[in-house]
């Protein structure tokens, strides 16, 4: 199947669906979408999520990468997930020394830390295996930004 090479959606016909470029009259289409724009979509979500908010702003700024909406979701979705998971953090943190029993503190944070580590993991699988998945609160956010 050959893929647009402006855009690297795969494409069935003489024009692209996703972009609207003419396919296959200037140029030969690309047959392989590593070389449309150096990574495959699923490679390039599931790297967004690495640093979370580092690797989400640059997935964000590079260009090939920038104009494909599956790659800008995770991208956002990236940069949610690591501003709730330091929010949280924070909150649970300085509740915990104000309010909270000490003893609660070395129950509590080691068990969200845990719950925040598997969803990261969860994420970069189901984002390598191609799966979009929407989070709860910031999974909307993140799609009306992609």
């Amino acid at each position: 199947m050959p893929f647009c090479a402006n855009c690297g959606a795969s494409v069935e016909g003489r024009f692209c669906e996703k972009c609207g470029a003419p396919v296959g009259s200037t140029a030969a289409p690309a047959t392989d979408p590593l070389t449309a724009s150096g990574l495959s979509d699923n490679i390039a979500a599931a790297l967004c999520y690495a640093l979370l908010v580092i690797t989400g702003i640059v997935f964000l700024l590079l260009e090939p990468y920038n104009r494909n909406r599956t790659i800008r979701f995770h991208a956002f979705q990236a940069i949610f997930l690591g501003v709730a998971w330091f929010a949280v953090s924070y909150v649970l943190g300085s509740l915990v020394f104000g309010i909270i029993h000490l003893a609660f503190l070395f129950v509590l944070t080691p068990l969200l830390s845990l719950a925040f580590f598997v969803l990261w993991l969860y994420m970069i699988i189901t984002a390598y295996q191609g799966k979009k998945v929407v989070l709860p609160v910031i999974g909307p956010l993140a799609q009306q930004q992609a």
